[in-house]
Order: C-alpha cells, then structure tokens, then sequence
C-alpha cells in the first residue's frame, strides 16, 4: 500500500512542489516578520531578543510539522476516494490496521518531502537549525506526529461514514488547534477559563517546551511526557471511533458510494 502511494508521488511533480509550497509562504513570510520585529526592537517573553530565542519561527516550522503529518495521512486516504478504489480495499485481505500503518508511512514520507528542504532554507535565510535542538526536536516530533496521526485517523473515519460531504474537514480540523495549543504565545496569554482547555491538546506541551528550550535553555521533559500521554489516549479513542465508524460504513452500506 505505501509503494503505492509512493508510486502515485513519484509521477506526479505538481503533488511534491505542492508539499513544499505553502511551507514555504509559511516559513518566509513569519521568518520576515521575526526579523522585522528583533530590527524594531521588540523583546521576546524574559526579555530575550526574538532574533536570538528564534520562537517564532521555530513555532512555525513545528505547527507546519503538525499539519503536514495530518494532511499526509489523510491525503493518502482520500486518494482512495477519489479513485473510487476504497471499497475493493476493503474487500481485499488486506486488515484495517495494515491500511492504518501504510497510511503512518505515507504521512511521513509525505512530510520528509515537504519539510525537510524547509528546515534547511530557514538555516539558511534566517539562521534557525531546528535539527540543532537534537533529542527535544526528536521528542517534539514524535508528540506532534502522533497526535496527526490521531486527527487523521479520526477524520478519516468520518469520510468513510459520510463520504466526500465532510472533505473539506481534511484541511480545516486542524486549525481548531491553532488558536487553543500555544503555538505563538504562551498558554498565560489565553483566557482564564480557555487554559484548561489548551491543556488538554497535546501541541501545547510541544510549543511550551519549545519555548523553554529556545528562551529558558531547559528541555521540560516533564511537559513531553505529559503531552505523550495524551496523545496515547487520544490516539487510542481515534482508533476506536475509525473501527466503529467503518462498521457504521458496511451496515448503512455507504462504502459504495464514497466516491459521490
């Protein structure tokens, strides 16, 4: 299933320069915007000068990370779809959970195209080596990826219910997270009652350590291990939403008609 989809990739140049493309808007137009604001003289939190934290295009470059991890997963899923193909899947040996992990593949190799050449260029434009907070990157990645992996999984259980009349959450579920998971400011900066709820995201706990990576210089892994274990769960609720969702899907007898 992931050669497949590999395959897919392979042959089509517009698909991979799409990956890379909005990264890319992403990365220069808040990377101008940090530069802009160390030249004017605007301190980070503590005080430290944005330029040298690099907060905020470091924030930038791990949301993009959440989002290709999402998109990637779902994408590959909604290739299916379109093709009209997903049923003879489903019909086929192949188990729901060799489709899930195919699928986990893909959304990383998706997310290697798109990013990878990304982190370098915001080396090379702005100074910022987000591969240069080693094992945090490494602990930031494995919690953002795999709460993507939950809202994909989750997401895709609700195409398979309801077909291509919920498209469009693909591209727009994951933003909710935007404005709730700290990315560009600290948790203390939402309201009072709202923080309990950033809380519950995992994101929070990554773009939290980022901060106190970039500005403290202290890795919280106390955080990481927090924001892990919510992805777990929210992880394992995705999973069983997808399996009962798909049941829903073979008695309502709807997977015939996803394509509509």
């Amino acid at each position: 299933m992931a050669l497949r989809y590999i395959y897919l990739l392979r042959s089509s140049l517009p698909r991979m320069l799409e990956m890379m493309y909005w990264p890319l808007m992403q990365m220069l137009t808040w990377g101008f915007m940090q530069t802009f604001l160390a030249r004017a003289g605007v301190p980070a939190e503590g005080g430290v000068p944005m330029a040298a934290a690099g907060a905020l295009i470091g924030a930038v470059l791990l949301w993009d990370i959440l989002i290709r991890a999402q998109q990637g997963f779902s994408f590959s899923f909604l290739e299916e779809l379109w093709s009209r193909n997903l049923a003879n899947l489903l019909m086929s040996p192949l188990r729901p959970v060799e489709f899930i992990v195919a699928l986990m593949a893909m959304s990383i190799v998706r997310l290697s195209i798109g990013m990878i050449p990304i982190i370098f260029l915001a080396t090379l434009f702005f100074g910022f080596d987000l591969l240069s907070l080693g094992v945090a990157f490494a602990a930031f990645f494995a919690v953002l990826v795999c709460f993507a992996w939950g809202v994909g999984l989750f997401v895709s259980g609700l195409l398979l219910r309801f077909g291509l009349g919920v498209e469009n959450l693909v591209w727009s579920v994951i933003f909710i997270v935007q404005p709730l998971g700290a990315v560009y400011y600290p948790v203390s900066a939402l309201p009072a009652w709202l923080q309990p709820v950033s809380w519950l995201l995992p994101p929070t706990y990554v773009f939290e350590g980022l901060r106190g990576v970039l500005i403290d210089r202290v890795v919280r892994w106390d955080l990481l291990a927090q924001g892990f274990a919510i992805d777990i769960a929210l992880f394992a609720v995705a999973s069983i939403a997808f399996g009962r969702m798909l049941q829903g899907a073979r008695r309502a007898g709807t997977l015939l008609q996803t394509g509509e």
